[in-house]
């Protein structure tokens, strides 16, 4: 199984234009087992059966924004809500200039994740807060340049999850399926409101595979107001629209 993991993954980054070092493919490795061996102690995320979807549908869609240069060279980069690691884990491994900050609510998860990048020696450090909680923190608020999520969520959502941690002239970057499209008409007046800006939309799919994926890059233009994001839980429950 190792050298078929190691193969269909530096093949798969291949196909995304993605170059992987021997020791990368031995990182990606290493944490696929400790999610393994996680996984029979606590519910820490689906694994499927067979290793190559793994590597496609976790590591590879994680990286898919190094197909389209959206993290620029020694950024820092916070994944909210990032449950087993994805995509700030991988993203941490391809790119080791990218400083990464895991935020998730459920302590163990990130002691798994703590446990993670101290034994994979990531420029990346896991905290236990809510989003909204972490966003309203003096040294998270509007610190970092890319805010990120897997989250399944809409975008006007993300966007109150997200922008508050990005500084004016960064950007969100939302991992989305086909509907992006029509997500993104539903949150033109939470991104505005939020202080975002431009938008970007890209079709990310994955080597071999009919997925539909996409990627949502929006520019940070102005600050967030400080009353957003509203307390935990409120971003879901009432979405901003006009």
């Amino acid at each position: 199984m190792t050298t078929a993991f190691r193969e269909h993954l530096r093949r798969g980054a291949a196909a995304m234009r993605i170059e992987l070092t021997d020791a990368q493919a031995d990182m990606f490795l290493a944490y696929y087992r400790r999610i393994v061996e996680a996984n029979a102690q606590f519910n820490l995320t689906r694994v499927p059966d067979d290793p190559a979807e793994f590597i496609d549908r976790n590591l590879l869609d994680s990286l898919a924004p190094l197909c389209f240069d959206m993290l620029p060279e020694g950024c820092s980069l916070i994944d909210v809500g990032t449950g087993a690691g994805f995509p700030g884990i991988p993203l941490a491994i391809a790119r080791p200039d990218v400083s990464v900050t895991l935020v998730d609510a459920l302590d163990k998860r990130v002691k798994f994740l703590q446990g993670v990048t101290d034994a994979l020696h990531l420029n990346a450090e896991a905290v236990h807060m809510r989003a909204e909680d972490a966003a309203r923190t003096p040294n998270m608020r509007e610190s970092f340049d890319v805010a990120t999520a897997r989250a399944v969520a809409p975008v006007n959502v993300l966007a109150e999850l997200l922008l508050p941690f990005v500084r004016p002239g960064g950007a969100m970057l939302a991992f989305k399926g086909p509907g992006a499209q029509e997500e993104l008409e539903d949150a033109r007046f939470a991104i505005e409101t939020l202080g975002g800006g431009c938008v970007r939309l890209e079709q990310a799919g994955i080597p071999g595979r009919d997925w539909r994926h996409s990627l949502v890059l929006v520019e940070k233009a102005a600050s967030t107001p400080e009353k957003y994001p509203r307390r935990a839980g409120m971003p879901e429950k009432r979405p901003l629209r006009t």
